[in-house]
């Protein structure tokens, strides 16, 4: 898809890499060069790799977010590959859970309410029938999640910026009207989605074994019996169990209201709160004399109950209508009519299900009452008025903690400061005035009371700037959950998050608080009624677990991470990951054999099948959807026979698969597994892939074991957040389309590595296409004239140091590659070699470049190039280099141990011609400074330009800096690689032989910057830079290349002269003084510039 700044250029380049990508991909699959196939002898290390990745849901197109993650699958594996290691590279499609058929349903619904194809109503339609308003955020104590916050605005600027039908996220997919249609059956999904992702995949040029591929979901029966057996097996060990949860209900169905049960409120989830118990002190007032006896509570809902210590009132909204619900025999809650409903339903009512109002209240009634509310570091507060309060969320019932709540600071700032306010609602001065704020929790860059100092900072007035209130709300309650620290309490220290469900769990532990959940959103049922949060029945998974839990603490501990934040993050996931419900009522996916009324949810179903996709074959005979049961039936995959395959279990004696199809799927079990890496993004260590660890250590013996997981971040588009509403968005289908894919496979190996957020950069895909096309059409032009290359074995300088860099590029890129950084491999193995080929191109002169050599370079850039374009490469290998199979398998090319010295000597040739012509180009233009007449100094005439040039070296330190050299080394620590401290070197100095000069005070001021130079050198680059001499020898290198540097400088007569040499020095004549100003040094020749007409030759 071509984008609106494309218009007008030419994409010859790329579409010839389409061109060459269509004919290796044939190449592929003519020979079957990705299949996989197990031995009976088990693989030694480094023989096989097994490497997988999350399969992606198939609601919709891969997008370069999936290419991203996969990609560093997919060049690990293609790097084993090249190794000549025996690679499994299996992907599959996930179909299980709710999205599918949410969005299914939601696509019936349009279609029968607007027809088919739908006609929608307009924007000015949809303002006249719009439904209410979403209600604000709840106001007082912080009522809003910290990742949860959403923006304010107005109801024509959401419906005009309103949420896609699903009609339309369909057409934008490029179906047709006709095709969109047949999508409200859900099963269509998995017919259509999986083989065009297949498709992209095998464009992208995965290296897959797409026998193995299948779909989940009952669909296809082979992988649903998998899921049973594994579910059955975790049961027999009592690993699930049944348990109560909360879930979305409606009271008028009696049952569960799913997303498809919904007339509104679809994709709305149970929001937990913590319910604080804040008792009304006796004597009641008249109104709640029919309560004596009983304990009464005002019952808030909070989202933060670690704040509670900070309380100086509670809130009420006057004209709000309360009741005082019977919540059993001795306890009362004074709530809204909407909580209590909430409440019945979760076992928080004497008669379940049905709440029993005693008395009927208003917020009126409720302004003055005397309360004990725990955690509060007032022994008694009192109800106040609060005009803001929303009685369709939470209980009407605010926690008032002013030190970190903007709201609740300015509504006591009000009261506190008007008198007028204060009598309107006959709020008597005792109840306010005493109370201050209270720091409970500190906040960096906002202190101890951060709502006091952003109010006071964004100089809100009073309670009714909404918006003022809303950024200041903002700006503190996220930095207050993550960065704050508790200053009150048992938990003084510890960080507010971590505190938060200590301090919750023992609150709800000692009866003063009680835990609560009501729906997100309003939600509706299709039978007309609000729905409710009820406790219902539910399985769960028991991670967590103690023992289970060491085993998954040592799995963890032997597996190959390849950074400690992942490592911290798997550590951090294992110590609060409790049990995970694991059964659905709607969605897609596999019955839980016990209790068919329930599917398997989408993650509890995608543990283990990494096992799986070494038997799919045998099973499903390359069929994805199982209906292929040709080798084998569903029902004949026994528990017996999974146990057998899978977890080292008898032989299925009562099995009538053939003995030889049962030893196959063992032999292809055994000699795949443990899989060597899993690859996916970040954001799923805190579930699918502890859960992977926890299920693996359950179901198969330890040395089945999980080896290696490598994390990443997320992928940004040119520094910008990926989105599709901004337009800043690709799927994978649309990168090849506008890049190819090896110049996308080139950006995103470019992108990064580590779990840092990634960026993948067009500008980069785009250079990519250049760089490609032209090093083949170099090659070309190379491989067509190689007559005139220079023939026999490389011989030259230039020759020595290009092969080196090949060598250095063998040794180097494997390193990134074996590390799994990319990026670097990529640096190493493709920029770092092609400049090492244009220096030599350029260094070789009119000698030319050396046949065997280039022909080398041609066949090492290749291989290493392999693993991330790897059609450019086999094109270069099959059409241009001529060899025979396929490079993917080509082996990893060999070469010498690189010469670090060699590497040495010619960065030192290649920046003494930089810091030479520098010093050329200078003297050429003339100097800006002024000459002692205060005239600047004239460039020379054509004929006076300098035509002969004089360099000087000097091989070895001497005199005062070798002495400063001998006391760095004897005051270098190797195993600390650290120095002495100052002090003691300059003591050393002192004693040294320098330091008996009569002058040392003047030497000394030479020898303290020299000292510290070398001390930041020696950290830099190593203790090498102490030594008192090159490695190589300086004059020897400089003078095999004087041709080189004649040419690169533009002389006709270069010398290498010796500058301990006076008959050498004498050589400069008038211009000794230059000498004598910057003398040379080991690695620093000094170059003097002369002409022939001088007389000074």
């Amino acid at each position: 898809m071509a984008s609106n700044n494309e218009v007008g250029k030419s994409f010859a380049r790329r579409d010839r890499l389409l061109e060459i990508e269509a004919k290796v991909r044939t190449w592929w699959e003519e020979k079957d060069v990705f299949r996989a196939e197990s031995h009976e002898r088990a693989p030694k290390p480094g023989e096989k790799f097994f490497g997988n990745f999350p399969y992606p849901y198939m609601n919709g197109y891969l997008h370069l977010g999936h290419a991203f993650s996969l990609s560093k699958l997919e060049f690990a594996a293609a790097y084993h590959r090249l190794r000549g290691a025996n690679v499994l590279l299996p992907f599959a499609f996930h179909c299980t859970g709710m999205p599918i058929k949410a969005s299914a349903d939601k696509l019936a619904r349009e279609i029968q309410k607007f027809g088919d194809p739908p006609a929608f109503p307009s924007a000015i339609e949809e303002l006249s029938i719009s439904t209410e308003p979403e209600p604000e955020e709840q106001n007082g104590g912080g009522q809003t999640l910290p990742d949860k916050f959403k923006s304010k605005k107005s109801k024509a600027a959401s419906k005009a910026g309103r949420d896609k039908f699903q009609w339309e996220i369909m057409r934008s997919y490029g179906l047709s009207d006709s095709e969109i249609s047949k999508f409200q059956d859900p099963y269509y999904w998995l017919t259509y989605f999986p083989p065009l992702t297949k498709e992209d995949l095998k464009a992208f040029g995965l290296g897959c074994d797409w026998r193995r591929s299948f779909i989940t979901t009952d669909m296809n029966p082979f992988y649903d019996s998998f899921v049973r057996w594994q579910m059955r097996k975790l049961k027999e060990m009592g690993k699930i169990v049944k348990d109560m949860r909360y879930t979305i209900y409606s009271p008028l169905d009696g049952q569960p209201c799913a997303d498809h049960d919904r007339a509104s409120g679809e994709g709305v989830q149970p929001q937990d709160y913590t319910l604080i118990k804040m008792e009304v002190v006796p004597p009641f007032p008249s109104k709640l004399k029919a309560l004596e006896g009983r304990r009464v509570f005002l019952a808030a809902a909070t989202l933060r109950p670690e704040t509670m210590y900070g309380q100086t009132n509670s809130w009420v909204l006057p004209d709000g209508k309360y009741g005082a619900y019977e919540i059993n025999d001795t306890d009362v809650f004074i709530v809204t009519e909407r909580a209590a409903l909430n409440l019945a339903y979760q076992n928080l009512s004497r008669i379940p299900e049905k709440p029993t109002c005693l008395v009927e209240l208003s917020g009126n009634d409720l302004i003055g009452l005397p309360l004990k509310s725990p955690l509060s570091l007032n022994e008694i507060i009192y109800s106040l008025p609060m005009l803001t309060i929303l009685t369709d969320k939470g209980t009407g019932i605010v926690t008032s903690v002013p030190s970190d709540s903007p709201d609740d600071y300015m509504a006591l700032h009000d009261l506190k400061s008007k008198p007028a306010l204060r009598a309107k609602f006959n709020v008597k001065d005792e109840w306010i005035m005493p109370f201050e704020v209270i720091p409970i929790i500190n906040i960096p860059e906002f202190g101890d009371k951060s709502a006091e100092k952003v109010c006071i900072d964004l100089k809100i007035k009073s309670q009714n700037e909404k918006d003022k209130l809303a950024e200041a709300k903002r700006l503190t309650y996220l930095r207050g959950f993550t960065e704050g620290t508790m200053l009150v309490g048992e938990y003084v220290g510890m960080k507010v998050q971590e505190a938060k469900p200590l301090i919750r769990n023992r609150l709800v532990q000692i009866g003063q608080a009680v835990m609560y959940s009501e729906p997100e959103k309003k939600v509706m049922s299709r039978s007309g009624d609000e729905c409710v949060v009820a406790l219902t029945d539910q399985w769960y998974i028991t991670y967590g677990e103690p023992e289970w839990k060491k085993k998954a603490e040592e799995c963890l501990s032997n597996m190959k991470l390849f950074s400690d934040e992942t490592r911290h993050g798997f550590q951090h996931t294992l110590n609060w990951l409790n049990q995970w419900a694991c059964s659905r009522s709607f969605g897609l996916g596999t019955r839980l054999p016990w209790d068919d009324q329930f599917l398997v949810e989408s993650l509890s179903d995608s543990t283990l099948y990494m096992a799986y996709y070494t038997i799919a074959h045998l099973l499903q005979n390359g069929d994805m959807y199982g209906s292929d049961m040709s080798l084998v039936k569903p029902e004949q995959m026994t528990d017996e026979v999974w146990n057998y395959v899978f977890c080292g279990g008898p032989y299925p004696k009562s099995s009538d698969i053939p003995t030889s199809l049962l030893s196959k799927m063992k032999q292809e079990f055994e000699y795949w597994y443990p899989f060597d890496l899993r690859v996916s993004g970040k954001d799923l260590i805190q579930n699918h892939l502890t859960f992977c660890i926890y299920n693996h250590t359950a179901l198969l013996p330890k040395q089945h074991w999980p080896l290696g997981f490598r994390c990443n971040g997320h992928i940004m588009l040119n520094s910008e957040k990926m989105s599709k509403s901004t337009g800043n968005f690709r799927t994978l289908h649309q990168a090849i389309e506008e890049f190819s894919a090896d110049a996308t496979r080139f950006a995103l190996a470019d992108a990064g590595d580590g779990m840092d957020d990634a960026n993948f950069v067009f500008e980069t895909a785009n250079a990519a296409i250049l760089r490609l096309t032209k090093e083949i059409s170099w090659m070309e032009e190379v491989l067509a004239v190689e007559s005139s290359l220079r023939t026999g074995p490389p011989s030259t300088y230039a020759d020595r140091v290009f092969a080196n860099e090949i060598n250095i590029a063998v040794k180097m890129t494997e390193q990134h590659y074996s590390e799994y950084m990319f990026r670097e491999a990529l640096k190493t193995g493709f920029y770092d070699l092609q400049a090492a080929r244009d220096e030599y191109r350029f260094s070789c002169g009119v000698g030319g470049m050396n046949r065997e050599l280039l022909l080398w370079f041609m066949d090492v850039q290749t291989r290493l190039i392999t693993p991330i374009c790897p059609h450019y490469a086999e094109y270069i290998w099959k059409e241009l280099l001529k060899k025979d199979g396929f490079v993917v398998k080509a082996g990893w090319p060999t070469g010498d141990l690189p010469d670090l010295t060699l590497k040495s000597a010619n960065k030192y040739l290649q920046d003494s011609i930089v810091s030479m012509r520098k010093l050329l180009q200078k003297q050429v233009s003339g100097s800006k400074k002024p000459n002692k007449k205060g005239a600047a100094v004239p460039p020379p005439t054509e004929e006076n330009k300098p035509s002969v040039g004089l360099i000087y070296v000097n091989e070895q330190y001497d005199g005062w800096k070798r002495v400063c050299l001998e006391i760095l080394q004897s005051k270098f620590d190797r195993e600390t690689h650290s120095f002495a401290p100052d002090q003691e070197i300059l003591e050393a100095l002192q004693r040294s032989v320098i330091g008996q000069e009569t002058n040392f005070k003047q030497i000394q001021k030479l020898c303290m910057p020299f000292l510290r130079f070398k001390k930041d050198e020696v950290l830099s680059v190593g203790v090498h830079a102490l030594d008192l001499r090159l490695p190589f020898g300086e004059i020897d290198v400089l003078e095999e290349n004087l041709d080189l540097i004649k040419r690169q400088l533009g002389l006709d007569h270069v010398e290498v002269l010796s500058a301990i040499d006076p008959d050498a020095v004498r050589k400069a004549g008038s211009h000794v003084s230059l000498l004598n100003q910057n003398p040379p040094s080991p690695g620093n020749p000094t170059a003097i510039f002369l002409t022939k007409l001088n007389g000074d030759l």
